[in-house]
This record gives structure tokens, sequence and C-alpha cells, in this order.
């Protein structure tokens, strides 16, 4: 799988403005729609050049990106059904559409209405599945744990609890992607920095989460296309190899009270697999761009992909190796702490203007391999990308 996918590239981005709210909100696939137009047109190709798609989990399905985009030739479509994971996931099946040529331009879109839309609260109340829904329906929700901040609340406990961590490893997470956001024009929370005794004064969400903790609200979509390599090299940007993708989950998926360990994601999984078909380590790697829903899962994945020993990725941020000039600068836009919740495809965007040197002041120096993680359904099923430029 590696050498197919290392002969695929991603070869255009696009996103609408990231906001919070406005008077008249647009679907969820109307901001998918926007988002995949602007990287169509980045590409260099026409709508009409699109003939695979992976569908995002939430919003427009392939029809309706067939009859809007006038797609006459649409001859591959999948959704990665991974929650959080698949961003990055979805790039496994564009790639081996693209390199076993079922379809020559794979658009994957993603993004929603995560401000305006529906509340978690009204989704979790009105769970019937059987599965993860149901486990939350009828053993968490009874307890108050109603959505994912508390839910991962509980795991934090247990993290911190331990390995005998510092909440004010979590705090300097959200100040270093913060600090990042006041780099990024398009992040929301630009003009707006954070200390750390403004986030250890802030309001307690659900312990040991406080606001500053959680990631944010935010109406939005975010695109991308992946083409071959040979087509590349004829196309306007600079390309970004993909050098292998895997996914991943622990046992059991539905929930995680009893699993044998609590804090276990996917990724310590997929992580070992993906670098071993990449051939490289994570000592190699020059950025990371994690899925930061919470600051706990941060930490949580910096150990899961092999950059720190379990227990030990607190003291790897407290002494500032995430920080843009650190060893391993991570969310080098303000993630979705900072940026925006775009499902994690902001971030998958960022990883990208940085493979092409294109992020201005928040560049990354001679930034050539990357990775992306995702993380998910059943509070843990991961998705990794290590991508090149």
């Amino acid at each position: 799988m590696s050498s197919i996918l290392n002969e695929t590239c991603i070869v255009g981005i696009g996103e609408t403005a990231y906001r919070r709210g406005e008077d008249r909100p647009k679907t969820d696939f109307d901001l998918q729609l926007e988002a995949s137009l602007a990287a169509i047109a980045e590409a260099g190709l026409k709508p009409g050049d699109i003939d695979g798609i992976v569908c995002p989990i939430v919003g427009g399905k392939a029809d309706d990106f067939a009859a809007n985009l006038g797609l006459k030739d649409l001859r591959y479509a999948v959704t990665s059904h991974t929650g959080g994971a698949a961003c990055v996931a979805a790039l496994a099946s564009a790639a081996m559409a693209v390199a076993a040529g079922v379809a020559r331009h794979v658009l994957v879109p993603a993004g929603w209405r995560g401000y305006s839309g529906p509340r978690a609260r009204g989704l979790a109340s009105n769970s019937s599945d059987l599965g993860i829904g149901s486990v939350v329906r009828d053993f968490y929700a009874p307890h108050g744990a109603v959505s994912a901040v508390h839910q991962y609340a509980l795991i934090a406990s247990r993290y911190l609890s331990r390995y005998k961590v510092p909440v004010e490893a979590l705090g300097m997470v959200a100040v270093e992607f913060r600090r990042n956001a006041q780099l990024n024009p398009l992040a929301l929370m630009r003009g707006k920095e954070l200390t750390l005794d403004e986030y250890l004064a802030s309001t307690m969400i659900s312990t040991p989460f406080r606001r500053f903790d959680c990631s944010l609200e935010t109406d939005g979509a975010a695109a991308l296309i992946v083409a071959s390599a040979s087509k590349a090299r004829d196309m306007p940007q600079p390309p970004v190899y993909i050098m292998a993708v895997e996914e991943a989950r622990p046992y059991p998926i539905d929930e995680f009270a009893n699993r044998q360990n609590m804090v276990e994601i996917g990724l310590t999984q997929a992580a070992p697999r993906a670098f071993a078909r990449a051939g490289v380590t994570p000592g190699d790697v020059d950025f990371l761009q994690v899925y930061d829903s919470f600051t706990i899962n941060v930490l949580r994945q910096i150990e899961a992909a092999g950059f720190c020993q379990p227990g030990e990725a607190g003291q790897f941020v407290l002494d500032g190796n995430i920080g843009l000039r650190g060893s391993l600068p991570v969310n080098t836009n303000g993630g979705m702490l900072a940026e925006a919740h775009i499902m994690g495809m902001n971030n998958v965007l960022e990883a990208v203007r940085q493979l092409r040197g294109a992020a201005k002041d928040r560049q990354v120096q001679n930034a050539e391999l990357g990775v992306v993680t995702g993380l998910g359904g059943g509070w843990a099923t991961s998705g990794i990308a290590i991508l090149r430029r």
C-alpha cells in the first residue's frame, strides 16, 4: 500500500470563512459546496473534472455533489464512518481510488454548522441506535455524561491521575495553540491571546476541563483534491505526497470504561503501521497536526504516535516542545481549539500549506515531512496520515 499511496498527491485545497453564527446561516451542504469549489479552482480544475468523492459524515451525499457541481462522470463515491478520524482516513480511500485508476480527481469535503446547527444535548437525547449511541443513552447519560465534554472528562481524569500530570500541561496546550492562532488570519481566536493564568481562572465545564480545554463550535467547511503524482506535475500548486494512511480502533469500540486501558486510542496501533509503510520514524517528522477536540487528546495522541512514552507528553508540552519553534511544532494554525472545529479538515489543510512552504509567519522552517491525525468514533477511533513535500 505504501508504494500505491506514495504515487498520489493533494493538489488543491479550499475553505470557507470560519464563523460563529450569522444572521442567515448556510446549510452544512452549502458550506461544503463553497469549500469544494474553492479547492477545485485552486487545483486548476473545473467542477466537471471531479469523478470521485469521499463524502463527508455530515452534510452532502454523493448525489448532492453530483447534481450541484454538474458532474457527468462520477465513478467513485464512499464515506469513511470514523467520526473525527474521517478527514484523515478519507485520504486512504481517495489515494487508492486514484492509484487503482478508478478515479482521476477525488474530492474530499468536510464541514458543518457546528455553532448554529443542532446542539450536542439534542443529539444525545435522540440517540436510540444500537452500539455507541445506546451505551451513551443507557449507561453514561443517566449519570450526567450526556455529551463529549463529559465523556472525555472522565478519560482525562483517569489519565491525569494515572500519570500524575498537572493540569498546567493541559493549559499549555491551549496557550500554545492560541499563540499560533495570532499568526493565522483565518483563526477565530486571532486577536484573543491567552495566558496560563487566564486558562486556570476560566470556567470549569466538566472536571478537569475548563472552558479553554474545549474546541470551538464553528460554522465552516474545508475541502481538498487528490490526484496522481503524474498529473500533479502539470497542476498549478506544489504537490503534497501521501506517503501512508492508517486507521485503527481499540476494543471494545462502543464504550471506554471497561477497556483494559481506558486511555488507549487506536493510534497506538495505527501509527507504527503508518511509519513502517512510509519508511520513516517519528524523529523524522517536522510538524504534527493533531485532532484537538479537547486538550487531553493532544497529550494522548502525541504519546500514541510515538513522539513520547506514555505519561511523558505533559512534561514534553511544559518544556515548550510543541511551540512553533519547538522540537515538534503542533497545530501551527491554532487547531480546533483556536482556529476552527471543521472536523479536523482545517488541520489537514494546514499540513498542506506547511509542506508547500506557504504558511507565512507560522511557517515551520524547512518542513519536508508532516503528520496529521484524527480521533473520533468510540472516543478512540484513530486515523493518521504521513505527508511529504
